[in-house]
């Protein structure tokens, strides 16, 4: 996980520089700059003002999850590439690519994706078809930036899990605050959408789509088995030696917690106001599984002096996200207290298997709601892990679980007013006990109590809690 930033223009080592110590957060071990003037690698920060000057450049500030940590990017061969992210199939992509006479310089998991572009376009495809080409082979999470001394070419997995914005003027980076720093707009990168930046023009185009993962429509014993099958299979291939579970008790988290337990040393994570719903039953659940669960009790006081940081790394003057962004804070900030640099999470389950109430009536709205799912609340749970140098993973986000889900048909999603009965079933023929499995819970928000939280420090400045988020965010970066 990281910072990757870059950009075209002249004079670049200003704003490199700027961009570098606005992004820090997001990966203290070490800075690397790539520009057509040169390469530049530390891991001591106060050398950033070392870096070359130039007119085309990427940038990757990294905190260290996969491969060497003395390896810092970008990578620089016949392209020049950063990554942010993970790519969690890229031993047997390295593996594939060595058998076709591909080698490689480091065991970093980003070297994958350079060396799986340059084999495609050596093989003759456009700049657009290798990219849809490693992105329908690339299991993981990942923004990505690449150039060739020219251009400038971006893009984010097809869910977009990890954030990625770039400005009209031809800079891109991680997070939007980045751009702001040195005066630039952010506009997000689409999931599964190539961006080019020229140094006149930008140009937009989707290489991948999620058209391409539906199939023949499943029966519903078939999906329960494919849903159970590939989420497990998603769960291994994201879990470390410990593994932090961003834990509420219920039915999205418990199963990834159980089936995460089977793989890896577990330890559940959760946050709530005392009384809260979700800590009741976080506790209740962790007991159930046998697995060692650390809480963050929070009061009205931590929230205070919380929701700036929190405000900080949302980005954004949204009541909805602040008071989801609490309890996450809380939970990420007591796993890196606790040494836990991987969280593992539910989110995307509701997306999928039809979890909201709105789809009762509406359910056409879940494939929007997925295609939309990046910016809405992936981005928000990637920054807020960040600030607290944690990383997010999602299980549920994992393109073969997308598959099964995208080809379940609405009748084993939904049924007799039940919602999410597919992944329900699926839960319990892992193993899940039969009162969680089947237990509906509320919204973050509301289970963990810190909305009546909010409400009441809105209210304290004769503020609604729309107006005390847009106080919030002007405050922290004096916008309107």
């Amino acid at each position: 996980m990281c910072l990757i930033a870059g950009g075209v223009g002249s004079n670049l080592r200003e704003r490199f520089v700027t961009m570098i110590l606005a992004g820090k957060h997001r990966g203290e071990d070490s800075f690397g700059v790539w520009t057509d003037g040169g390469v530049f690698k530390s891991g001591d920060f106060s050398r950033v003002s070392e870096i070359p000057d130039g007119r085309i450049g990427l940038l990757q500030c990294r905190l260290a999850m996969t491969g060497s940590k003395a390896f810092t990017q970008p990578f620089v061969n016949e392209l020049a590439l950063v990554h942010n992210g993970e790519i969690y199939n890229h031993r047997e992509l390295r593996a594939w690519l060595e058998g076709k006479g591909v080698s490689f310089e480091s065991d970093v998991d980003s070297e994958v994706i350079l060396r799986l572009i340059e084999f495609f376009l050596d093989g003759g495809m456009s700049v657009s078809e290798a990219v849809g080409r490693a992105m329908g082979m690339l299991e993981g999470d990942y923004a990505v930036a690449f150039s060739n001394g020219e251009r400038i070419y971006l893009f984010r997995d097809p869910i977009g899990i990890r954030p990625l914005y770039f400005s009209p003027r031809g800079f891109f980076a991680s997070e939007r605050k980045v751009l702001w720093s040195i005066g630039e707009e952010a506009i997000p990168v689409r999931p599964g959408e190539l961006v080019i930046i020229d140094r006149n023009t930008i140009k937009r185009e989707t290489v991948f789509s999620l058209a391409r993962l539906r199939r023949k429509p499943l029966d519903p014993k078939r999906a329960v088995e494919a849903v159970a099958r590939a989420l497990t299979c998603a769960t291994r291939h994201r879990v470390g030696k410990r593994t932090g579970i961003l834990f509420s008790g219920g039915l999205d988290s418990s199963t990834i917690a159980l089936i995460a337990s089977e793989y890896s040393d577990v330890v559940l994570y959760t946050a709530g106001a005392e009384g809260s719903q979700d800590l009741e039953w976080a506790r209740k659940v962790a007991d159930l599984l046998g697995l060692p669960l650390r809480e963050r009790v929070f009061d009205i006081d931590d929230v205070r002096d919380a929701v700036p940081r929190v405000a900080f790394a949302i980005e954004e003057p949204n009541p909805m996200n602040l008071a989801i962004g609490v309890p996450l804070y809380f939970a990420t900030e007591l796993a890196r207290k606790d040494g836990a640099r991987v969280l593992l999470s539910g989110q995307g389950a509701d997306e999928l298997f039809g979890g909201y109430a709105k789809y009762l009536e509406r359910p056409e709205l879940m494939e929007r709601d997925l295609e939309e799912i990046g910016e809405k609340n992936l981005a928000r749970d990637d920054k807020i892990a960040m600030l607290n140098s944690v990383e997010g993973r999602f299980p549920f986000l994992s393109l073969p679980v997308v598959s099964a889900a995208l080809n379940t048909p609405l009748e084993a999603k939904i049924s007799g007013g039940r919602r999410k009965v597919v992944l329900r079933k699926a839960a319990l023929k892992l193993g899940l006990p039969e009162e969680v499995a089947w237990r509906e819970k509320k919204a973050a928000q509301y289970g963990s109590g810190s909305q009546k939280i909010l409400e009441r420090l809105a209210k304290s400045e004769g503020l609604r809690l729309r107006e005390y988020a847009e106080k919030l965010f002007i405050e922290t970066f004096k916008r309107g």
